[in-house]
């Protein structure tokens, strides 16, 4: 399952370390953070993506304290 969420990333790096840490969950097909445009695109297993979420926004808030994602 593909879906699109808003995210607020202060700065590319982040945004690229985000990325990188949040590939490594389990579960996780592909993920992408877009600084410019403030979307992150995940691709998870159907049938434990809300699960997967979860763990995706506290990957979030590990690299960026002040990061966002709106599910």
């Amino acid at each position: 399952m593909q879906k699109k969420f808003k995210i607020e990333v202060d700065c590319a790096n982040c945004a690229a370390k985000i990325e990188e840490a949040a590939r490594k969950i389990p579960g996780v097909n592909s993920l992408t953070v877009s600084f410019v445009t403030q979307k992150m695109v995940v691709d998870a297993d159907d049938g434990r993506f809300d699960e997967i979420m979860k763990e995706i926004v506290k990957v979030c808030k590990k690299v960026e304290p002040d990061c966002e994602v709106y599910l």
